[in-house]
């Protein structure tokens, strides 16, 4: 029994398209954020800590040196890759500084494409146009839009300084230039519960979308939600009702939606709650269970 019984995974997705395997490799282009350098907030979105997902030391080295110690990690399972800007909000620069760190990774032949993380008012035309311009040069394109939930109650109340709307604007801007879009939701969420999280799902469909990332509610030391946990404020999902929760909407998801991830991982270090987000298998396994008794992408 396996996720790609019941799921459309990017993986394979990429082994369709591509007849071989394809690995991101995650580079770090020592971007800041909006929402915490005061240009929008300070202090970021509540349950954001970058260093629990993120290798901070990644900033000091070039992009051609990041690459190169990625590749060895995994050059064992695939010979070509997508370079993968992660950590914070890869498209908060000028456009020749983004240019030239883009330019860095495709300049390495193993590189077939890119992928871009990125807050949904963070990419100007200017940038969706620089993104287009790999796409008219053979590569794959992915934008990466971290929305975590379609509610603007929500967002505001994890401080996340942008609302639904912009979300809207900017997908569909980049959809008709041919980029990929991959959104990020999350489950648990204060507030929020199956009905809130199907909702979101529905309204990021109706617009348009290319894949999908599900996350779990992860509490992280540094964080301002850590706070708020440990006055016993929060309460964070088991993996049973994780687990339950995105089946259903893996199961509401068409067929032609991608999905790059449908939980995450934190560092043992940083993690807070819930501890079972330090592993991925068991949370992967137990959906599997689920899937193979009720059926798995868009069986609702």
């Amino acid at each position: 029994m396996q996720l790609t019984d019941f799921v459309n995974t990017i993986g394979l997705d990429f082994k369709k398209r591509y007849g071989e395997k394809i690995h991101k490799l995650t580079l770090h282009g020592d971007f800041s954020c909006p929402n915490r350098d005061g240009t929008i907030g300070k202090g970021g979105c509540t349950f954001c800590n970058v260093a629990a997902f993120a290798d901070e030391t990644q900033a000091q080295q070039s992009i051609k040196m990041q690459l190169q110690l990625r590749r060895a990690e995994v050059q064992h399972k695939a010979k070509k890759f997508i370079a993968y800007f992660q950590a914070y909000t890869s498209t908060y620069a000028e456009i020749e500084l983004l240019a030239s760190l883009y330019e860095q990774a495709v300049a390495d032949s193993s590189i077939v494409g890119l992928c871009v993380g990125t807050r949904p008012d963070c990419v100007s035309d200017a940038v969706l146009n620089l993104l287009s311009s790999y796409l008219m040069r053979g590569y794959e394109v992915w934008l990466e839009l971290g929305l975590q939930s379609a509610h603007d109650k929500t967002l505001k109340h994890i401080n996340r300084g942008h609302d639904f709307a912009s979300y809207e604007k900017v997908c569909k801007k980049a959809r008709q230039r041919g980029i990929k879009v991959c959104t990020h939701l999350i489950i648990g969420l204060p507030n929020e519960g199956c009905a809130e999280n199907v909702d979101s799902l529905q309204r990021v469909i109706e617009i348009g979308v290319d894949g999908l990332k599900l996350h779990p509610l992860h509490i992280v030391r540094g964080a301002t939600m850590a706070k708020v946990w440990q006055r016993g404020r929060i309460n964070t999902l088991s993996l049973e009702q994780y687990s339950q929760i995105a089946v259903q909407l893996i199961q509401k998801t068409p067929l032609d939606v991608v999905y790059h991830r449908i939980s995450a991982t934190a560092k043992i270090s940083e993690l807070l709650a819930p501890l079972w987000c330090e592993k991925r298998w068991p949370v992967q396994n137990r959906m599997c269970q689920l899937m193979q008794q009720s059926g798995g992408q868009g069986s609702q």
